[in-house]
Formats: C-alpha cells, sequence, structure tokens
C-alpha cells in the first residue's frame, strides 16, 4: 500500500516522467522520495537560518544582546571611515577598503532580510533603500570613481542604529539619563554630515572655494549658525536652494539640542496610573495624576 502511494505520489508530481514511471516504477519512486526528503531538508535548514537571524535581531539572548552593540560599533566605524576617506586621495588601498565595507554591508542586509518577516514591509523602509544604494556605491568604486553623491547615504545608517535604543536604555545609566541630549547630538550631526557633503558632492568641481570635505564643512556649519562669514557662497540656483535647506532644519536641530542641554533634565518613567512618561528626576509624586512613584535613582539625585 505505502509503494503504490509513493508511485502515485510520483506520478503527480512528475507528470512529464509518465512513460519512465510505468517502465520503472521501482527506480522512480526511489528518486522521488530522495528528492522529496532533499526539498524538505532544504526547507528545514532555511527556516532554520531565517529563525537564527531572527534571534539576533529582536532576540533576548546576550548573544543577541552582542551582535546588536557589535552592530552599532560597525556603524560608528563606518562613519568614520566615510569622514576619513573624504580627506584622502583614492588609491588602491581606499577601493579595497570601499569593497570590504560593501561585502559587509550587503552581508548585514541579507541577513537582516532573514529576519524579517515580511520582506515587502523591509522594502518600504527608507533605511533599507539608502542601504542597497550605498552598496551599489561601494562596490561600483573597486572599478572606478564612485557615484560621489551616493556616498553621503551612507551616514543613514546611523539612524538604524535607533533600535538600539531599548537595550541602551536597559544597560545603561548614562543612556537613560542623557538619552534626550544623546538623540539631539545624533539628529544634528547626522544632518551635518549630510549636507557636507551634498555641499561637497556638488560643489567641488564647480566653486574654487569649495576644494575637500573640509571646506564643505566649513560652510555647512556657518550656514547652519547663520554666521556666514561670506567668504565662501554656493551661486546659482542649486546652491542658494542647498544654503536655504542647510538654514531651516539645521537651526531648528540647533535649536533642539540648545533646548535640551538648558532645560531641566527629565527621566523617562512611566506613571503607573496615568502613564506620564517624563518627570523631574528627583521627582515623588506624578505632576498630572498625584500617584506615588518609584523612580530609581541609583542612589543620586
Amino acid at each position: 500500500m505505502l509503494r503504490r502511494s509513493l508511485y502515485q505520489g510520483a506520478l503527480d508530481f512528475r507528470p512529464e516522467m509518465g512513460e519512465a514511471s510505468e517502465e520503472f516504477p521501482g527506480r522512480l519512486t526511489t528518486v522521488t522520495a530522495l528528492g522529496l526528503r532533499s526539498e524538505r531538508t532544504d526547507h528545514s535548514l532555511v527556516l532554520r537560518f531565517r529563525g537564527f537571524a531572527r534571534h539576533l535581531y529582536i532576540g533576548r539572548s546576550v548573544n543577541s544582546r552582542r551582535f546588536l552593540y557589535a552592530l552599532l560599533a560597525f556603524d560608528f566605524i563606518s562613519l568614520v571611515f566615510i569622514i576619513a576617506t573624504s580627506f584622502l586621495p583614492r588609491s588602491d588601498l581606499t577601493r579595497a577598503l570601499d569593497m570590504a565595507f560593501g561585502i559587509a554591508f550587503l552581508a548585514e542586509l541579507m541577513l537582516r532580510f532573514a529576519a524579517a518577516r515580511r520582506i515587502s514591509r523591509e522594502l518600504t523602509r527608507i533605511t533599507t533603500w539608502t542601504d542597497i544604494a550605498v552598496i551599489v556605491s561601494l562596490l561600483v568604486a573597486t572599478t572606478g570613481e564612485a557615484a560621489g553623491f551616493l556616498r553621503v547615504l551612507r551616514t543613514f545608517r546611523l539612524l538604524r542604529t535607533y533600535r538600539m535604543v531599548r537595550l541602551l536604555r536597559e544597560d545603561s545609566a548614562f543612556f537613560r539619563r542623557n538619552e534626550e541630549v544623546l538623540f539631539a547630538i545624533a539628529n544634528l550631526t547626522v544632518f551635518i554630515f549630510i549636507m557636507t557633503g551634498v555641499v561637497y558632492e556638488t560643489q567641488r568641481n564647480l566653486n574654487p572655494g569649495i576644494k575637500n570635505y573640509a571646506d564643505a564643512l566649513y560652510f555647512t556649519v556657518t550656514a547652519l549658525t547663520t554666521t556666514g562669514f561670506g567668504d565662501i557662497t554656493l551661486p546659482g540656483t542649486l546652491g542658494r536652494l542647498i544654503t536655504v535647506v542647510i538654514m531651516i532644519f539645521g537651526v531648528t536641530l540647533f535649536l533642539n539640542l540648545a533646548k535640551v542641554l538648558f532645560s531641566p533634565t527629565k527621566v523617562r518613567f512611566a506613571c503607573p496610573s496615568c502613564g506620564l512618561l517624563r518627570h523631574d528626576i528627583d521627582a515623588v509624586h506624578c505632576k498630572a495624576c498625584g500617584t506615588v512613584l518609584n523612580i530609581p535613582d541609583e542612589g543620586a539625585v
């Protein structure tokens, strides 16, 4: 009965082999069973790999934490690499480093896709597409000059490390005390580096005042702080539009940082009654509902 069932299943699975099945039924049954077993094994390996990747990104184990912290460190190293290589002439060494970083970014992106429950949702995130653009820029750099503008998109990877917020809140008392300040600094820093890259790539061959990355950084900071010494300006309609963007968004981020620095320190602690999240560092009662709070202060106020 089992042999007949396997034989019939083989005929249904491989209809194009009907004549061979009539002539060699036993052999076809064996081959088909092995093929189905191999397919199940491959499917099982894929599921296990996806489970392993998902555990690395959203797990709560020590290995998951180490992986996420290593990813955070790698993002900062890649940011330093962006800044350092912008001051160096193109050489075989920098192209080799571009290739190495590109392969590492590609491997991490594939691992992230494997960990995603729905890849379609992952493809709707802006960080996914900026990562793809960065990877293309890095790998193209091995055959010639990279697509310059795409290089500034590497700094968007820093935004992805905000996934680390939950772990940093749990593991770092310094982060819990200064979370808003650190976020304000990170937002302003990422904006400055992105706009510096835009200024450099759009002006380096047209503007005699922008000869290197330091010149572009100098202009970005002076425009952002509205100092405007006037020794470097961006001519043309495009240059004026870039300057307007730097001033509007840059000043907003800068004022937000100043507000966080000079406003009274707050701590994040959800009130058990009303859910108010931000309280004074020495608060005993919730200002909204009066509930007694037990905010961990680590023995210091």
